[in-house]
């Protein structure tokens, strides 16, 4: 918004001058107040692209929040993770220590080789090991998770939430109608007003300025003062700006190509993660519906089998490694339908959902 500067200009005339005297006896010297009078609203439009690129920032400070809150929920996420994993693997452990406690009782009771015993020791101990790596994988996601808030010690023991709890989302075609007011493309609303702007600016340089002068001289030959005007008015500028306008102009209507673009990206990454959300959940949803229910009535049928002998121990074994397959695989479908659910809520900047977990928190 500042107008042109004004310039304070000093000349010395004369100085020094041969023939004389004295090499100053005939110097004349002129201060004089210099400016350029702008025309054809440069000054207006100078503030014009100023505003528009204070009110893109806005949008910058959205999208950057949106981003870092979309990184908040994957590192509570990967938390969650590991400690429905841990959790899994400690119900391992206890379930390896029951086939332990089962085949060491057949091995008293001769109905069972010391081979098996040995084989289910080392499962349990492999369980053990499996146990113990992911506890402290989940004190490493608690610690990224921390250090976005600055702490380098976590001051809460676990992270709140049912993995397996997911929630529906809208349809696709309700999607897409969001994808209109998502940060991503509302900012070429913003680039568009500042280029548009940018326009205005460089038409504003067709309008020729003009550079005035006012002053006073001293005359040395009798001691007077003299007043001094001049203007000075440039030619040509409608031909420079030509270049400059045409550029800017350009730009503006290549934004139009370029949100386009943007919004075919955004729409395909969309399809994308809203398919792997639909595919997992719905691997969620029939693993827990269909697959559990029969292991879980297989394994009990399997450890009375065992117990009485009518089972052998590899058979019980590899129906439980497939049971506890089938849950890790449950869970890392949740992980995957919860991942695209936070792209999708990402892209779109609408939260679907809202939830009350919060980490739990160390009592001091």
């Amino acid at each position: 918004a500042q107008p042109a500067p004004t310039r304070v200009n000093v000349e010395i005339e004369n100085a020094p001058r041969s023939g004389q005297n004295s090499a100053f006896d005939s110097t004349e010297a002129t201060l004089s107040l210099a400016s350029v009078f702008e025309r054809g609203g440069k000054r207006a439009a100078r503030i014009a692209v100023a505003d528009a690129k204070l009110n893109s920032l806005v949008l910058q400070e959205e999208r950057s929040r949106a981003d870092l809150l979309a990184e908040v929920a994957r590192r509570y996420l990967d938390l969650i993770a590991m400690q429905s994993m841990g959790d899994l693997a400690e119900a391992e452990v206890a379930q390896r220590a029951k086939v332990v406690d089962a085949t060491a009782q057949r091995v008293r009771a001769g109905a069972t080789p010391e081979s098996v015993r040995l084989a289910a020791e080392a499962a349990f101990a492999r369980a053990t090991l499996q146990r113990d790596r992911l506890r402290a994988q989940t004190d490493s996601a608690a610690q990224r998770l921390a250090i976005l808030w600055s702490s380098r010690k976590p001051d809460f023991d676990r992270g709140a939430g049912d993995l397996l709890t997911i929630p529906a989302t809208p349809t696709m075609e309700s999607l897409r109608d969001l994808i209109v007011n998502s940060p991503e493309l509302r900012q070429f609303a913003d680039e568009s007003r500042l280029r548009e702007a940018r326009v205005q600016l460089a038409q504003t340089a067709r309008t020729t300025d003009i550079d005035w002068s006012v002053g006073v001289r001293r005359l040395e030959d009798d001691g007077s003062w003299a007043g001094v005007v001049s203007m000075s008015v440039p030619f040509g500028s409608a031909t420079r700006a030509g270049p400059g306008i045409r550029t800017a102009q350009a730009e503006l209507a290549e934004l139009t190509l370029e949100r386009e673009a943007q919004e075919l990206t955004l729409e395909a990454t969309l399809i994308e993660a809203h398919a792997r959300f639909s595919a997992a959940r719905a691997e969620v949803v029939t693993t827990r519906a269909a697959v559990l229910p029969k292991f879980e009535q297989a394994e009990r049928a399997s450890e009375r089998a065992f117990r009485a002998g009518a089972l052998p121990y590899a058979e019980w074994a590899q129906l439980q490694a497939e049971a506890m397959s089938a849950r890790r695989d449950q869970l890392a479908a949740a992980v995957d339908a919860h991942r695209a659910l936070i792209e999708i809520q990402r892209l779109t900047g609408t939260p679907f959902t809202t939830s009350s977990s919060q980490p739990t928190r160390t009592q001091p």
